[in-house]
């Protein structure tokens, strides 16, 4: 359970899935950001850097990136009950430092409910498509991590950001 409710918003009365009505709540600005961590065979990390990140599949950082924000335009299409945003901002950070590409992921608008899983997605897109662009090098690559950093907006700011994120 999350530490900020103790109820499934999901399920109606007869425990049947449900779209939360959100028409009561009041329009704020509401941020998120998330991260997903790549971690690359050290060989396919070199082959990479030697490359400037450029494959026969294209600019991988840069498809990456782009991937990340169409993945967050496009939450409510694959996550069957959340609501469709209209976003004012997606910006999707793709680096990479040794064997291992960070992702973040920061989405905002003005609205009614969060933007945690259009953060959590567009995360998680980049880092599907970094895979994606890489696997003709390697199928040992490892999506280690997707996580919420910090949301802000709604009934509560949480910010889950540590030392070495």
């Amino acid at each position: 359970m999350s530490p900020t409710s103790s109820k499934l918003t999901h399920l109606d009365e007869a425990r049947q899935p449900q779209m939360v009505d959100v028409g009561g709540k009041a329009v704020t600005r509401r941020t998120a950001q998330a991260q997903a961590r790549v971690v690359f065979p050290a060989e396919v990390a070199a082959q990479l850097h030697g490359a400037g990140y450029v494959t026969p599949k294209g600019a991988v950082l840069t498809v990456a990136n782009l991937a990340g924000v169409m993945g967050a335009k496009a939450t409510s299409q694959l996550i069957p009950l959340c609501h469709p945003l209209a976003l004012d901002k997606c910006h999707v950070d793709v680096s990479m430092e040794g064997v291992e590409a960070r992702i973040v992921c920061t989405v905002s608008c003005e609205g009614r409910t969060g933007v945690e899983m259009e953060a959590l997605t567009g995360a998680s897109v980049a880092a599907l498509t970094l895979y994606d662009m890489c696997k003709a090098m390697s199928h040992d690559i490892v999506i280690a991590e997707v996580r919420l950093l910090n949301k802000t907006g709604g009934k509560s700011d949480l910010d889950f950001r540590r030392a070495d994120a």
